[in-house]
């Protein structure tokens, strides 16, 4: 069976489009979509560059924010000077995993608390519930990954 492109790049522009309202950086977004969606391993620069239709400095920016989260990783190419950037197989786990929010956003509703000091106000509630959920993700997030690591093994 074809390969839709057009239908395909519609899906990775969607949901890089998703994962910026979320608060992810739009061009890492979109390179992180592009390299999920590649028929191939993985795509150099300049590949990344065209099939976004960016500058080499964009792309360069974007790969950069990935790597440090260890979202995706750049290998070399024998024969070539150019580097390949893939996604490691468990990539959207790693997001996860490595993600600090769940802890900030905690710490931020219990400095909440701390500053409203009221313990019947309508905010301190809302600030209990909301640390308390992230805490509680924050926890979870191991278990439902190694959950998830054991379905994917079995074949979904």
């Amino acid at each position: 069976m074809a390969t839709d492109e057009a239908a395909l790049a519609e899906v990775m522009e969607h949901s890089a489009a998703v994962l910026t309202a979320a608060g992810f950086p739009k061009m890492p977004a979109r390179v992180m979509m592009a390299l999920t969606v590649t028929e191939s391993p993985g795509l150099t620069a300049a590949e990344l560059a065209e099939r976004l239709e960016v500058s080499a400095a964009a792309i360069s920016g974007a790969v950069r924010y990935l790597q440090t989260l260890g979202i995706i990783r750049r290998l070399s190419q024998t024969g070539s000077r150019r580097d390949r950037y893939e996604l490691p197989s468990d990539w959207y786990a790693l997001m996860v995993r490595n993600s600090p929010i769940y802890g900030t956003l905690a710490d931020q509703a219990e400095a909440g608390l701390a500053a409203v000091g009221d313990p019947e106000s309508p905010a301190t509630e809302r600030l209990r519930d909301m640390a308390g959920f992230y805490r509680f993700l924050q926890r979870r997030l191991p278990t439902l990954i190694a959950e998830w690591e054991q379905v994917r093994a079995a074949g979904s």
